[in-house]
């Protein structure tokens, strides 16, 4: 081993690629990871198993130039690789009003990641699209919902990886050695007692955008385990509970006490300490937060969005049995993976959903990319991140009910929610 400054310590193979013995792109690469980590105060780098990459979306020209800066200096990712969304739904290209210099520039970043070896899935849910690391595994991934995703109900290891420090790490399969990467980072330190709420409640889907958004603006950053919630918790509320939750707040690993991996009970996931706090979610508290996730009162609607994070099969599913007889009365949207397209394809069901007004979204979302109507204001969702961003980002304010209550809004344009269990 070859000890540089700043106390970080590099492999002889690190140290070739830092002095470009693997070409000019992993060397580019190599010394900003090594930066970050002397940044960060690393001792030593990690090898990542795969990555999952954020900055292929088009935020501006700068990002299109340096993807493009890599491909031309011959660059390759060193690991398994797949692509966040883009700006761009290849799918359907008339879904997302974009022309002239910024479509150009959203489709040449999202081929100059393609070219550098990525695996173009364009979806936030990459663990949807076979891209599922195992248990203690060391990755690379960015996009909020996706790390908190793989730390907390995989299992597996990474840090939030922002644009561009995710591509650099995907070319040299190296990390910084840092947060949770590191096991005594990854004990929960706040136990979240669930106790007190309606066991009918924790068993719908409503609940879980919910409890995120309070988790979220409650812990923060720090490690939570959370107590008392059933043993059938899904895979996809447990997704809609870590997106709200990092989206809210800075969540990157929560615990579910008996659920995920590393919580088969309340001793593991403390680390066999004491924990730091102790909280209890509360019923009126997590009403409060419900109400809070809509920013507007009126009982008109003008779009419905699904799938964020993008919808999963079982979701679509769920949606199949709800659908009416009649189409909606107003857009209706479903971001979604185009593996999800491909099953759906495959199956002969893709045609039900578009004799409902069903407008499936691939590759993108409609908070990244212009998809809702321009003259509408009303967005109604069942996501706890649709409804933190979507205000922002399309200037829509925001409904928030379930899955039922979005599907019967929409039948008449007015929303209809169910507010017994919130009760």
């Amino acid at each position: 081993m070859i000890t540089t400054p700043a106390s970080l310590t590099l492999s002889d193979e690190e140290r070739a690629v830092l002095s470009g013995a693997r070409g000019p792109a992993p060397q580019l690469a190599m010394r900003i990871v090594v930066r970050m980590a002397r940044i960060l105060g690393a001792r030593e780098l990690v090898p990542v198993a795969s990555a999952h990459i954020d900055g292929c979306l088009h935020h501006g020209d700068g990002g299109v130039e340096f993807a493009e800066r890599l491909v031309s200096l011959g660059g390759k990712v060193a690991v398994p690789t797949t692509l966040n969304v883009g700006a761009l739904d290849l799918l359907h290209p008339r879904r997302v009003r974009s022309a002239g210099h910024r479509r150009e520039m959203a489709l040449r970043q999202m081929r100059a990641y393609e070219a550098l070896g990525c695996r173009p899935t364009w979806t936030c849910a990459p663990y949807q699209a076979g891209h599922r690391p195992r248990r203690g595994q060391d990755v690379a991934w960015g996009e909020s919902n996706a790390v908190v995703f793989a730390n907390s109900v995989l299992g597996a290891r990474t840090n939030r990886y922002g644009d561009f420090m995710d591509i650099c790490c995907a070319l040299v399969g190296r990390a910084s050695r840092t947060g949770l990467h590191l096991a005594e980072h990854r004990r929960a330190t706040v136990v979240v007692d669930t106790g007190a709420i309606n066991p009918v409640l924790k068993e719908r889907d409503v609940f879980y955008p919910v409890l995120g958004t309070w988790l979220g603006a409650t812990v923060d950053e720090r490690v939570a385990v959370v107590t008392g919630l059933p043993e059938t918790v899904t895979e996809d509320q447990l997704k809609a509970m870590g997106a709200a939750s990092a989206s809210s707040g800075a969540v990157g690993l929560f615990h579910v006490e008996g659920v995920t991996p590393e919580a088969p009970d309340l001793a593991a996931a403390l680390g066999g300490q004491a924990p730091d706090t102790v909280l209890t979610a509360g019923a009126r508290e997590l009403r409060r937060v419900r109400d809070a996730l809509s920013t507007t009162g009126t009982r008109q609607i003008d779009a419905v969005a699904l799938g964020s994070p993008h919808f999963s099969r079982e979701e679509f599913s769920l949606l199949e049995e709800l659908l009416p007889r009649e189409p909606f009365g107003i857009p209706f949207y479903v971001c979604t993976g185009r593996a999800e397209v491909r099953r759906l394809e495959a199956s002969g069901r893709l045609a039900r959903f578009e004799e409902a007004g069903v407008e499936i979204v691939a590759d993108t979302c409609v908070v990244v990319a212009p998809i809702l109507p321009t003259r509408g204001s009303v967005l109604m969702t069942n996501s706890g991140k649709f409804a933190h961003y979507t205000p922002a980002t399309t200037g829509y304010d925001v409904v928030y009910g379930s899955l039922e209550d979005c599907v019967r809004s929409a039948a008449t344009g007015r929303v209809t929610r169910d507010e017994g269990l919130w009760s």
